[in-house]
């Protein structure tokens, strides 16, 4: 099974290729879409099943509405209100809505870092 999480930019991108594995196919939808662009989109994602993860600001919602329409069988993934969008929601609930999506099987989970107590 192939996947593919459609984001709006670069910067959503990097900050989910750290936090999944290779096996992951992400796209960026670069803003505003246009009917060669979904055609691109289409072309690139195939036969994956696919996840929109958009930006939950005005542009971002207009964005995941044309998706939805394009992709109608995809799995919807959201960030929080009041984050700066995919690229500025920390990885531990960027974490959170992946395993939701039930795609913990392809994350990259961050080291435990130990913390020492003193008594």
């Amino acid at each position: 099974m192939s996947i593919a999480i459609i984001v709006e930019g670069k910067n959503d991108k990097s900050r989910l290729r750290r936090l999944l594995t290779e096996d992951i196919i992400i796209v960026c939808t670069f803003g505003s879409l246009n009917t060669d662009r979904l055609e691109e989109l289409k072309k690139r994602i195939g036969t994956c099943d696919v996840y929109l993860f958009t930006d939950n600001d005005p542009s971002g919602k207009k964005i995941r509405a044309i998706l939805r329409d394009t992709f109608p069988d995809a799995e919807q993934i959201y960030t929080r209100r009041g984050y700066a969008g995919v690229e500025g929601t920390p990885d531990e609930y960027l974490i959170q809505q992946l395993e939701k999506a039930g795609l913990e099987e392809f994350i990259i989970y961050p080291p435990i870092i130990p913390t020492f107590e003193k008594f």
